[in-house]
């Protein structure tokens, strides 16, 4: 098992820095359109790509909020389907995973 006090300061960190990008990203969505019809349709395809982004990110927060609620409730690390110990490889690449390998095939 992975040092949680470092696992909590590191998922901290990652949501502060998404913080921060989906603040500039909504920022840029707020941003006015040209009036000419090329470049209109050129930042609208811009924008849908940013929304993504922006969902994106939104989503890995909530996965980090949920990861940290769980280092709370001490359910940190077990796998939510088999209830095994997820390895340690996994939690280090994937912080917020909630399966181990087997149950996440």
């Amino acid at each position: 098992m992975p040092d949680l006090n470092k696992v909590k300061a590191n998922l901290k960190a990652r949501m502060v820095e998404l913080g921060v990008r989906v603040d500039q990203i909504e920022h840029d969505l707020r941003e006015p359109h040209s009036q000419d019809w090329g470049e209109n349709a050129t930042e609208s395809e811009g924008d849908q790509v940013l929304e993504g982004l922006e969902e994106a990110g939104l989503d890995e927060i909530n996965q980090i909020r949920a990861a940290l609620t769980r280092i709370r409730n001490d359910s940190y690390g077990i796998c939510s389907d088999c209830g095994e110990a997820i390895p340690e490889g996994r939690l280090l690449a994937l912080p917020y995973a909630t399966t181990c390998v087997n149950c996440a095939e």
